[in-house]
């Protein structure tokens, strides 16, 4: 009675370590993203370049649990292990050093891979050893009872993990303390874990099975659909079943890569929307690993088949439409279609799963086709595509898996009765990969230019619009400046900037107040519109953090062109420091014993609806005031579907000691300006009285709110 009690606990045990250290494997990803996306720019791209390092460290961890298990004896196993706990403790806490901040927006990739490796490695190689090695310590200790619901209870943490953050975690406590906490259970993991691995020693041998101890190909508990049963087939392994078990992850990891960066960044930039398709993602491992009776492959396939070919033809067909509802069916379908697709890959992955003996090197295979589909898309695709063309191959892929299925499935499972399929089936998709990245790149008559690196991608399209010819600059969906074609009109200032938006009143004030040299810093250059305002004596100081944005406004815009011949009448000046404008701003307060005294800074580096948090805190704003000039202006562009940004820009103004006036411009088709949302904080008495009558008269606003490097919340500024 008491060893059945004490193997109950030790079952607990085995169990609490996985479920804690997987929270505390996905509970550390958006802590420590947190820190590092001020230093790259706030863009969506540190997300995924940080997901391929934790996919390649989980890989690491899984090698380590798989070498350990099958080439160190047990006494060796603990004591190692007992190592590399204690070193992981030692390591904490994890929060980078200041010294990892980069200089310039060059090899951003490269710089997260390294800092992240230095910063946190050591710990999450740990916990990414947690899974697969307790998993293999619980067969040794119940030889007779399958380890693969703990599986299924590590994704429920990791799940649990990435929901609580945005939601619960990020808005009450500041990241300082987020770090504390997460710290604290990694020692009650570490205890855990240990207490785990001694209590194996102390086990011994494991009692031989009805099928070690007659020879025969028999199971304590016979296969019966149960992802929860041990499999009665102890065989080692063919290497097709082998391959089979990198491909199926390696496609899935890449299909959620893939539409994560078509959602957040070809068709909408919603907070938190990135969160939708790795929850889908970690929820069909939960629902496949949990128990087989939950995926049924003919009817997935036929949803699946489905989704992807209405999400494929609505994609081609509404490739230029941004209106609000074209977004949210095509969110709707890629996000739908990823889902059923993680399923048939995982459902599949479960059919194929080895006796408890192969565990390590099941769970191996898996995390280095998790690897290998992050590599593709985060490394690999930005260099080979101008485009985001590796979603189109998913989508195809994703056809034909979904095809494959339904025309050779049964109870057991097309891959494991049918693998020949499979060969043909990878050869046609080899096909369709050069077709989807054709239609992925469509060889529209009107795209002038496409490129794509860390930050996104850019293109460059020529549009005839009522007689007028127009150059329009494109970050995935969103525009970044658009320019008149025609001599006559190339020197307007357009869309966000016209003459009747906030940052446009703002520059000309200071023109009729006859300043000899105006002094303008541009937090984002895009095509170069503010520059249409530059004068021969003036200096103007764009502040731009992808190295492709300059080449294409000089290649194929005129604005920087026709400022700088005008400068050239004068004694003024057109820069462009790269980097991240904050981290340039600051090294310049360091260089220099005064700010540069703008008369105008302008803050509008958002893609879109992305909010660069690090920008609106009360530390960037103490940065901007040093470089203002007294009498000056910080404007900043607000215009957002989904946020509110107003109550964080007041805080702000409070933080400053500066007033602030609202200005809500409106659009004019005519000279593609677009409306515009603009707050202006100054404490220019005469600036103040000349833009009243254009402020915008609220009678009610929500309080200010204060945001800081250690604490913001998007969640309750969202419309």
């Amino acid at each position: 009675m008491e060893q059945a009690a004490a193997k109950r606990w030790l079952m607990v045990a085995y169990a609490a370590t996985v479920f804690l250290g997987a929270l505390l494997l996905f509970q550390v990803q958006p802590i420590i993203s947190r820190y590092i996306l001020p230093w790259f720019g706030g863009t969506p791209a540190v997300w995924t370049t940080a997901m391929l390092f934790f996919q390649t460290l989980l890989f690491a961890g899984y090698a380590y649990a798989h070498l350990s298990v099958h080439y160190f004896k047990p006494l060796w196993q603990t004591a190692v292990h007992l190592v590399l706990l204690v070193a992981a403790v030692v390591s904490l806490p994890f929060v980078p050093s200041a010294r990892w901040k980069p200089i310039d927006g060059s090899q951003p990739a490269g710089r997260i891979l390294l800092l992240l490796t230095a910063s946190v490695g050591l710990p999450y190689f740990v916990l990414a050893t947690t899974g697969p090695l307790v998993q293999a310590w619980f067969s040794r200790t119940n030889p007779d009872r399958s380890p693969y619901r703990l599986y299924s209870l590590s994704n429920v943490g990791s799940l649990l993990a990435l929901l609580t953050y945005p939601f619960l975690i990020e808005p009450l406590l500041p990241l300082g303390s987020q770090a504390a906490i997460w710290q604290w259970a990694f020692w009650i993991f570490a205890a855990l874990c240990g207490f785990g691995a001694i209590r194996m020693i102390a086990a011994g041998e494991p009692p031989k099975t009805a099928q070690q101890g007659n020879g025969k190909k028999r199971s304590p508990i016979e296969l019966r659909g149960n992802a929860s049963a041990v499999p009665n087939d102890d065989q080692p392994p063919g290497w097709t079943r082998r391959w089979l078990w990198l491909v199926l992850p390696a496609f899935a990891s890449m299909a959620f890569l893939a539409t994560t960066n078509h959602a957040c960044q070809d068709v909408a930039t919603v907070p938190f929307l990135y969160i939708v398709p790795l929850s889908l993602y970690l929820l069909s491992f939960i629902i496949c690993f949990d128990h087989e009776r939950w995926y049924w492959p003919r009817l997935v396939a036929a949803v699946t088949l489905l989704l992807y070919l209405a999400a494929g033809v609505y994609a081609l067909m509404v490739h230029d439409a941004l209106s609000a509802n074209v977004k949210k069916v095509d969110v709707g379908l890629s996000f739908g279609g990823l889902f059923c697709l993680c399923m048939l890959c995982h459902g599949e992955l479960v059919r194929l799963r080895p006796h408890p003996r192969f565990l390590t090197a099941f769970y191996l295979m898996i995390s280095a086709g998790g690897a290998l589909g992050g590599l593709f898309v985060s490394l690999v695709a930005p260099l080979v595509f101008s485009d985001y063309a590796e979603w189109y191959i998913g989508l195809f892929g994703g056809l034909l898996l979904a095809v494959a299925i339904l025309l050779g499935t049964d109870e057991r499972g097309w891959l494991r009765r049918y693998p020949r399929v499979f060969v043909p089936a990878m050869i046609v998709l080899a096909a369709a990969v050069l077709i989807g990245a054709k239609l992925g790149l469509k060889n529209n008559a009107k795209i002038v230019a496409a490129r794509r690196n860390f930050y996104g991608v850019l293109s460059v399209r020529k549009k005839d619009d009522e007689g007028d010819t127009i150059l329009i600059l494109l970050n995935g969906r969103i525009t970044h400046g658009i320019q008149f074609v025609d001599d006559e009109r190339n020197k307007i200032p357009t869309t966000y900037y016209g003459r009747v938006s906030g940052v446009g009143r703002a520059i000309d004030f200071f023109a009729s107040q006859s300043v000899p040299s105006l002094r303008v810093g541009a937090i984002g250059l895009g095509t170069g519109t503010l520059a249409a305002y530059a004068r021969p004596n003036d200096q103007f100081v764009f502040y731009e953090i992808n190295p492709e944005v300059p080449k294409i406004s000089r290649q194929y815009f005129t604005y920087l062109k026709d400022a700088e011949q005008r400068m050239g009448q004068g004694r003024g000046s057109l820069e462009i420091s790269m980097g991240d404008a904050r981290l340039s701003l600051e090294r310049e307060l360091n260089d220099r014993t005064e700010g540069r005294r703008f008369h105008v800074i302008a803050v509008d580096a958002f893609s879109g609806d992305a909010i660069p948090t690090h920008l609106l805190t009360r530390q960037a704003g103490d940065v901007y005031k040093r470089h203002l000039d007294p009498e000056g202006v910080l404007a900043i562009h607000i215009s957002n579907r989904y946020l509110n940004l107003a109550p964080v820009v007041r805080g702000l103004a409070e933080h400053l000691k500066m007033n602030v006036i609202a200005i809500d411009s409106d659009g004019n088709n005519d000279d593609m300006v677009y409306s515009a949302n603009w707050m202006l904080l100054t404490n220019n008495e005469k600036l103040l009285l000349s833009l009243a009558p254009f402020a915008k008269k609220e009678d009610s606003r929500p309080p200010a709110l204060l945001w800081t490097d250690d604490y913001s919340d998007l969640v309750h500024i969202l419309k």
